[in-house]
């Protein structure tokens, strides 16, 4: 597509990536495709399997040996930080969503825009479905008052997943750095993690729910990425 044709950016005027529409290698294109269901199947059998052993005495050691070894490092700052870092998990995400769909929609970038609407309607569906399934007991939390919904799997670590996975993917596509691609991925990465270590140092979580909840995340965009491909895929084949 010629530059003539490329959308504008409202704020700076200067054109825009049009990653949606730039044609990927057939053979990239396939192996991503390949991992992604990869992924998807992998991270449901993991689910499944720690779902079926919840009762299991191994489980519950699993639990509380992390659980209490975590606590043991709390300390009055380190815990406002926890909280802290649980808010970006939670309702700071909540506003940072809406956030990037509003941006992503000022800056025309309509498909990123539908990709975080889809993915977080997804996201909310998955979370409560699950959670009221397996209607797992929460733990008594340390610092926090008890959160109202069921623990199983973490809603914390499934919605950061989701959402700061999938916003670090689009912002990655579209820049052409691979220095600040690398930084993304990595801030996205480590943001994740320390969310999901947020919720066990707070006492509201197993160790257990949130890998659940990191498993259901990878299952989810995992089947989202394949799915897209897919139908990009039937898309080439039918216009040639």
């Amino acid at each position: 597509m010629s530059s003539n044709n490329r959308e504008s950016n409202p704020v700076t005027g200067k054109s825009l990536p049009e990653v949606e529409t730039v044609a990927k290698p057939i053979a990239l294109m396939e192996t991503v495709t390949l991992v992604s269901l990869a992924a998807a199947v992998g991270s449901l059998v993991l689910f499944a399997w720690i779902a079926g052993s919840l009762s299991h005495a191994w489980v519950r050691n699993f639990d509380f040996t992390i659980r209490n070894k975590v606590h043991e490092y709390a300390t009055p700052t380190l815990t406002k930080w926890m909280i802290w870092i649980s808010f970006i998990g939670g309702d700071g995400l909540i506003a940072a969503a809406v956030l990037s769909i509003t941006l992503f929609l000022a800056f025309r970038w309509r498909r990123a825009a539908v990709w975080m609407l889809v993915n977080i309607s997804g996201t909310l569906i998955l979370d409560l479905t699950l959670k009221y399934s397996f209607a797992r007991l929460r733990p008594t939390p340390f610092f926090v008052p008890m959160p109202r919904t069921p623990s199983f799997p973490s809603g914390h670590s499934l919605f950061s997943f989701c959402f700061y996975g999938v916003l670090a993917g689009l912002l990655a596509d579209r820049i052409e750095s691979r220095q600040w691609q690398v930084l993304i991925w990595t801030f996205a990465a480590v943001l994740v993690g320390a969310i999901g270590l947020s919720r066990i140092y707070l006492g509201v979580h197993y160790p257990s729910d949130v890998l659940a909840g990191y498993l259901t995340g990878t299952l989810w965009v995992s089947t989202m990425v394949a799915l897209d491909r897919m139908r990009k895929r039937r898309k080439e084949r039918s216009t040639t």
